[in-house]
């Protein structure tokens, strides 16, 4: 939607600016929301609406649907001054900062399971199947969890495997 502003100078001149008006938030209807799974600011289908604000939405790239963030995690608000960080800690700032150190842990996650996969062809994965005995530094696929590496036998049974998104233990030799 876009509004027509007329604005007059001091002789008599008129400019035309053109401005873009905000869409009206409805059900159905799209908003810029960060998602939980991307971890990006991304387009999202608005599914449910709380009062004149988006409730829960669905991710248009990913699928996923999670609670509405107008902003990625950290991101200082609109009304935020850089002295708003000299005061003490409170609880809310203290749960952001757990959300910090949460990322962090995931994003080493990730990097450790980028580094053992680096260098391995697609075909090396085998397809994940409780009867198969595994040995540590195998490729498994699994339909539900992704790409993943064994990376410690805990017994005949049971195998650890370092997924993109977390490590898992998953059975294995079970006939």
């Amino acid at each position: 939607m876009r509004k027509i502003v007329h604005a007059t100078g001091g002789a008599a001149e008129s400019e035309i600016r053109i401005q873009d008006m905000p869409k009206p938030l409805r059900v159905a209807g799209e908003v810029d929301s960060w998602c939980t799974r991307c971890r990006l600011v991304l387009n999202h289908r608005i599914v449910s609406m709380d009062r004149a604000k988006p409730h829960q939405v669905e991710c248009l790239t990913c699928r996923t649907q999670h609670l509405w963030r107008p902003k990625a995690p950290g991101e200082p608000t609109a009304g935020s001054t850089p002295g708003d960080r000299a005061r003490p800690a409170s609880a809310a700032s203290q749960r952001g900062a757990s959300q910090h150190a949460r990322l962090s842990v995931v994003a080493r996650h990730e990097r450790e399971w980028e580094q053992a996969v680096v260098g391995r062809g697609v075909l090396e994965f085998k397809a994940y199947d409780i009867r198969t005995t595994f040995a540590e530094g195998d490729l498994v696929r699994h339909k539900k969890f992704g790409d993943g590496v064994v990376t410690r036998i805990i017994d005949g049974k049971k195998v650890e495997v370092l997924f993109r998104d977390e490590t898992r233990t998953l059975a294995q030799a079970m006939t």
